[in-house]
């Protein structure tokens, strides 16, 4: 979830902006293209719309047209849809035939107002059921700036660990990554698909989302996961095989309470993600309060030498009082924004301690009123880094590295390197 940055220009105005990224290859999900999705549900089709008991309000998803990939590039998806079609199983019809229909923009809503994620998805179908379209969510788009600020900040900290991140992208080593706050489900999506040896765990409380990322995002429904711990569909249907076998199996969405299912797993996470702002707009006080028995229960599930964690945040700096405090205007529309100093020094508490090494900084996203936040443990552990200056200078050159690494469509630079601050 995210805040437009106040006073920026239309949307429509902001390609421009777009030219400082620089790009191996074209990046779909470029804030350029954000006038296409950013309109009110009105200007779109609504596709979903349920009520949320969990807090969440009117969940719905509404769908927009996208302009990229054009027409001339569909016919090269449709051969490497029956490309996969024919490897899943040699007793298929080879010659089975598939037809893109188009792509779509699709946007999920709380409360018919805040944008909770945005997606790219691609319709498609087999000509022997051309009754039966499939949704497949691209997992190389990010629509929205804090998602890739927070994979930039996140892997960039963690290869600072010297963590090989190369031998995960290429499924030699594991990595254990808890997403807590699914939405469309994005980020999840996105490390499976570049990160072979990922195996992503997927928390969220509201089984409306996960609906909604299932039906209308184009999310892997072979994913989903049921109480007892197995998947809550025994084989996946053809049409996902065809669009996710490699990535599907390796995804785990639970519906649960991001405290229970913290104290119930037994995993050790080199990563976790934090994105949990519900209906309201609020950050849930017990994901960061530290005698909350999530934060005291989080230390435990980090992995000791290079546990990384990384939290979206609403940022507060550009609004504050000079002496700190919140504008009595702002009161309503900041609920969280007035505590990110202490959710910052909770983290660091929490996640390093005493530790000799570790640190904790956060950063802020452009164009969108975000903050990421990063506490990583291990960070320093050869160096022993203490100067701001060195510590941004050793993120920036790991960003290179990660982008080499995932050929990434966008640069981590910018993200890593705008408006640094370590906190003690």
């Amino acid at each position: 979830m995210w805040r437009r940055r106040p006073g920026l220009r239309a949307v429509r105005n902001l390609r421009q902006l777009s030219t400082v990224i620089r790009r191996r290859i074209t990046d779909e999900g470029d804030w350029s293209y954000a006038s296409e999705w950013w309109g009110t549900e009105s200007d779109g089709r609504v596709v979903l719309r349920s009520t949320s008991d969990k807090g969440n309000g009117v969940v719905s998803v509404a769908a927009f047209p996208a302009s990229k990939p054009s027409k001339l590039h569909w016919a090269e998806t449709e051969r490497w849809l029956e490309k996969r079609y024919k490897e899943i199983d040699e007793s298929h019809d080879y010659n089975e035939k598939f037809r893109v229909v188009g792509y779509e923009w699709r946007c999920l809503r709380f409360n018919d107002d805040t944008r909770q994620s945005t997606v790219k998805v691609l319709a498609a179908f087999r000509q022997s059921e051309p009754a039966c379209f499939a949704l497949m969510q691209q997992p190389h788009c990010l629509a929205v700036p804090y998602l890739k600020s927070m994979l930039s900040v996140g892997l960039a900290s963690i290869a600072c660990c010297d963590y090989n991140l190369k031998k995960v992208a290429n499924g030699k080593e594991t990595m254990r990554v808890l997403c807590i706050g699914h939405g469309g489900g994005s980020l999840p999506l996105f490390l499976a698909s570049k990160l072979q040896g990922a195996m992503v765990d997927m928390v969220e409380i509201d089984p409306v989302v996960i609906s909604a990322s299932v039906q209308a995002m184009g999310f892997p429904a072979y994913s989903v996961m049921n109480p007892s711990g197995e998947r809550a569909v025994s084989k996946p249907d053809i049409m996902d095989e065809v669009m996710w076998k490699g990535i599907h199996e390796r995804l785990f969405l639970y519906e649960s309470d991001a405290e229970d299912f913290i104290l119930k797993t037994n995993n050790v996470y080199d990563m976790i993600f934090i994105d949990a702002y519900d209906g309201e707009d609020i950050f849930p006080r017990k994901l960061w309060d530290t005698d909350s028995p999530f934060m005291k229960a989080l230390s435990s599930r980090l992995h000791p030498d290079h546990g990384t964690v990384v939290v979206n945040l609403h940022s507060d700096c550009e609004v504050l009082n000079p002496d700190g405090s919140v504008p009595s205007i702002l009161e309503q529309v900041l609920p969280m924004g007035k505590y990110v100093s202490q959710v910052c020094q909770a983290y660091k508490n929490v996640v390093v301690g005493s530790r000799d090494s570790g640190l904790g900084f956060t950063v802020s996203v452009p164009w969108i009123c975000n903050m990421s936040m990063v506490v990583c443990r291990g960070f320093g552990i050869n160096g022993g880094y203490t100067n701001r200056d060195v510590m941004l200078h050793t993120l920036m050159s790991k960003s290179f590295d990660v982008e080499n690494i995932l050929n990434l469509p966008f640069s981590c630079l910018q993200y890593v390197k705008r408006g640094f601050r370590l906190f003690d």
